[in-house]
């Protein structure tokens, strides 16, 4: 297809991942990178980019957040949704010794299933440390264990797993294994934790940022991040890329 106009897609199957969140496998497929999005489109009501989850079959995972969302959250298996992608720059896997660090938070847990998939299929090690606030808000944990991930949860308020940061646990990670290299997606504050443990343990990193996209082609300057298009030039950064 091209990803300049959507398509219209089956859904095949619907899993409830929390109260808010739940995972869409549609009849479509594409050749896409861990890290990039699509333009999930419902005529007459809007358009949002969301990360892949899966390329094969095509698969996202999508909060419950407004309108859109609520929209997209009251359909069932059969029903349609459009789409157009891939989009963007995604992970750069590198297939070295020691362990991959994956580290997200809320729904930046996402797009770092894909990634694990990818690696664990290349026969990398990866350790996936999920953060939320609270134990009703964790996301995915159980799919990226089922991959044969070590899967490490933390929590804000001690109600699952390690009582603290997501990013306090990768501090405690890099000082007892040899990270091969970092990636991480959520929120904006734990990006920054996360590039400031990749300065000063010396580590290559990537992060996946969000921005407010409505073309997803770098065309509209919507999502723009400094002097880069998260749509065009990301959504993953390098570390050092600032």
């Amino acid at each position: 297809m091209s990803g300049d106009l959507p398509s219209a897609a089956r859904i095949i199957s619907i899993a409830e991942e929390n109260t808010r969140v739940k995972t869409f496998v549609l009849d479509a497929e594409t050749q896409a990178q861990p890290g990039q999005f699509a333009m999930v489109w419902l005529p007459g009501v809007d358009e949002k980019p969301f990360s892949l989850v899966d390329d094969h079959p095509l698969t996202f995972t999508i909060a419950r957040v407004g309108l859109f969302t609520r929209q997209v959250h009251a359909l069932h298996v059969g029903d349609r949704l459009w789409w157009r992608g891939p989009f963007g720059r995604g992970f750069e896997i590198r297939e070295t010794d020691g362990v991959h660090l994956l580290i997200g938070g809320g729904y930046g847990a996402a797009p770092l299933v894909f990634l694990a998939r990818r690696l664990r299929a290349a026969g990398q090690r990866v350790v996936a440390i999920i953060g939320a606030k609270t134990k009703t808000e964790l996301l995915l944990e159980t799919r990226f264990a089922a991959m044969g991930c070590t899967v490490i949860v933390a929590t804000e308020d001690g109600s699952a797993g390690v009582r603290g940061l997501a990013t306090d646990v990768a501090w405690n990670v890099a000082q007892q294994e040899t990270v091969a290299a970092v990636y991480a997606c959520g929120p904006e504050g734990m990006l920054s934790a996360v590039e400031l443990l990749c300065t000063g343990r010396h580590l290559p990193g990537q992060v996946s940022r969000e921005g407010y996209m409505r073309c997803g082609l770098g065309v509209c300057g919507s999502c723009h991040y400094g002097p880069w298009l998260v749509c065009r030039d990301g959504p993953v950064f390098a570390t050092n890329s600032e």
